[in-house]
């Protein structure tokens, strides 16, 4: 049995509280990672394609200020 079998049949034997504080620390988590990997991105320049496609659309007419 693999690793992921193991975790995958320990949570399907867990209380439903127990679970619930699972999930929410998994989200948490994936979201944690998720931030990071955006900032990460952000501080190489990975996304100033957004920024120039935003400018773009700002000037075209097309983007309204919120």
């Amino acid at each position: 049995m693999s690793i992921v079998e193991e975790i995958k049949s320990a949570i399907s034997g867990l209380p439903s509280f127990q679970f619930s504080e699972l999930r929410t620390w998994l989200s948490e988590t994936d979201w944690e990672s998720w931030d990071s990997e955006i900032e990460t991105d952000s501080d190489a320049g990975k996304l100033d394609f957004l920024l120039d496609e935003a400018r773009t659309e700002k000037s075209s007419g097309h983007l309204r200020n919120l």
